[in-house]
């Protein structure tokens, strides 16, 4: 298959932002794709060689990127290194430079395979050592050589990580019902089976080689993350035990990063809820997985928490992100030591366990594991008492937790993966006063600073996230809070993300100065929710024409690393929230 056929497709993709528009043209990709490379076809749509999971990347930096770009071309990297500002771009930049060398050579050239596009980038991601980099720059360059202009745009961006389709996983799940599943109504089916394995390159390869049968065959393995389940918010024991049926299973929700824990044998993979692969960060909990797993196979979640080993007080997340660290992890071990609470077990030596009620899987948990002082399941009581439910909420933040999970043991309670259901309902101390509560939310645009600020960025235009609609609305704009360093520190952190023009999944009436891909979460306080005729969260619901905004918003000074766009805070939740702030002033 020529590469040229994806590159016609991204750009054409790429001109519209209609998001029905995007699936039929993600559709027409997909159908003149060979089975053979259903796979590669999708990581590439992507932005990537691999699932999410899978550590290695390409590694191309701007630099590496410059030097390739003026090898291929015959231009000088100062002349690239002087256009880059302009375009905004590398692959703007590379489209350009290209077409200037094919105009004047008029050499012919090679055509592009998608196999050999993959093989190279493939190569590239695996090359280490000390020639790593020459050995990358020339791979690249071979590449760029052979490829048209528009080609060598949509390669660059993939090598640096900057793809900006604009198109989402819920997109590709969509495109795959409709091209290979028999038509959208049978993507439920598709998409479980990405929750359950985070790989939207075997779920591809499966539905085209096995059709929809295959993939209800789909099976949970051991080494790929299933998305995890979120949990709603209320804010009463009453409301709590109403919704989930009279009774329920109340775990302490540690102030921690979850982890999904992957055992095979004596080999253990730790997984964040990004589905990262952390394991260097965190030996010690792998030893305490070795230690104290009895399992040969499993798949378990548990919420890592720093302590203080002398007083076994937790501490608090954010010492916790010390972790997050690629050298000197003996000292981070030594300084932020680590315990596990266990609150879910997802595969239990050969058994699927998604599909198995809670207290079911709780009693899994509780066969797999020998608890020690490092390692334990999560303190927890069964209860229909709303007053003693309140007293294990307020015995929990006393021990230094957030509050509670509050989880359903209906047949039902089954693990929803990739969704926020009912079936989990958090409890926190802050949802009983007007916005003491804090939000999660995703930075999509931003607006040029002033005076001190010159150079950086005055405010951020935040997003919660429309589940329902897959896209991201705006909230917020927030300019408080925010240290010198953060202020330093926002550009370059946002600097991958900045794209030309507003993000297809964002919607927005507020024009930002700068626009970005939803991708970077943190964490805001503000005073109250209002009405707003400028703000699009859960639009219309409240007052034809008004959406919900946070006033008097403050940046916590969290930058929530731990989670992807879509665990940002939804609009529903910020829905509910200004429903309960009306009881409370009525």
């Amino acid at each position: 298959m020529r590469y040229s056929v994806i590159a016609d497709a991204y750009e054409k993709i790429e001109a519209t932002i209609k998001r029905l528009e995007m699936t039929d043209l993600l559709v027409d990709l997909l159908k003149n794709t060979p089975k053979e490379i259903i796979d590669k076809v999708v990581y590439l749509t992507q932005g990537r060689i691999y699932p999410d999971f899978v550590s290695l990347e390409i590694g191309v930096a701007e630099k590496l990127a410059i030097k390739a770009l003026a090898k291929a071309s015959g231009c000088k990297e100062t002349e690239i290194e002087e256009d880059l500002p302009k375009t905004g771009d590398i692959g703007e930049s590379s489209q350009k430079f290209m077409t200037s060398k094919k105009q004047v050579t008029l050499m012919p050239q090679k055509a592009l395979t998608v196999e050999r596009v993959y093989e190279t980038l493939d190569k590239m991601a695996k090359a280490s050592g000390s020639g790593a980099v020459d050995l990358k720059t020339a791979l690249l360059a071979g590449l760029l050589a052979d490829a048209t202009p528009k080609e060598a745009k949509y390669i660059m961006r993939t090598v640096t990580g900057n793809l900006r389709l604009g198109i989402a996983d819920m997109t590709v799940l969509d495109a795959l019902a409709i091209a290979y599943g028999g038509g959208k109504e049978t993507r439920e089916f598709i998409e479980r089976a990405y929750n359950i394995s985070s790989d939207l390159g075997r779920v591809a390869k499966t539905v085209v080689e096995k059709g929809l049968s295959g993939i209800k065959k789909f099976q949970v393995l051991v080494g790929e993350p299933i998305r995890p389940m979120l949990a709603e918010r209320l804010s009463s024991p009453e409301e709590i035990l109403e919704k989930l049926g009279g009774k329920c299973i109340a775990e302490y929700k540690y102030d921690g990063e979850r982890i999904q824990i992957h055992k095979r044998n004596n080999e253990v993979t730790l997984f964040s809820r990004r589905l990262e692969d952390i394991s260097s960060q965190y030996p010690d909990a792998i030893e305490l997985v070795k230690n104290h797993v009895k399992a040969r196979d499993a798949i378990l979640e548990a919420e890592c928490v720093a302590i203080d080993t002398e007083t076994g007080e937790m501490r608090p997340f954010q010492e916790l992100m010390h972790r997050r660290r690629k050298y000197e992890i003996r000292k981070a071990i030594e300084e932020y030591p680590v315990s596990l609470f266990m609150f879910d077990a997802l595969y239990f030596d050969g058994k699927d366990l998604t599909l198995e009620p809670y207290p079911i899987r709780h009693h899994a948990l509780k066969k797999a594991i020998s608890e020690s002082d490092r390692m334990k399941t999560a303190k927890y009581i069964i209860t229909s008492d709303p007053k003693e439910l309140e007293n294990f909420f307020q015995e929990a933040i006393e021990d230094g937790c957030e509050g509670l999970v509050c989880k359903s043991m209906a047949e039902d309670s089954v693990y929803q993966a990739g969704a926020r259901g009912w079936l989990w309902i958090k409890y926190k101390r802050d949802y009983k006063s007007e916005m003491t509560d804090t939000v999660d939310l995703v930075v999509v645009g931003a607006f040029h600073g002033r005076g001190k600020r010159t150079g950086t960025y005055g405010a951020l235009l935040l997003a919660a996230y429309n589940q329902d609609k897959d896209v991201f609305e705006t909230v917020t704009k927030c300019g408080t809070g925010f240290t010198d360093e953060d202020l330093a520190r926002l550009p370059k952190m946002l600097q991958k993300y900045k794209i030309g023009h507003k993000h297809s999944r964002v919607q927005s009436i507020i024009e930002a100065n700068v626009w970005f891909e939803p991708a970077i979460v943190i964490e805001i306080l503000g005073a109250e929710i209002t009405l707003s005729p400028i703000h699009v969260c859960a639009v219309d619901v409240i007052r034809k024409g008004s959406g919900l905004a946070i006033r008097f918003p403050r940046f916590t000074g969290n930058y929530r690393l731990d989670k992807a766009a879509e665990d940002a805070t939804t609009a529903n939740e910020i829905l509910e929230m200004y429903q309960k702030q009306l009881k409370r002033i009525s």
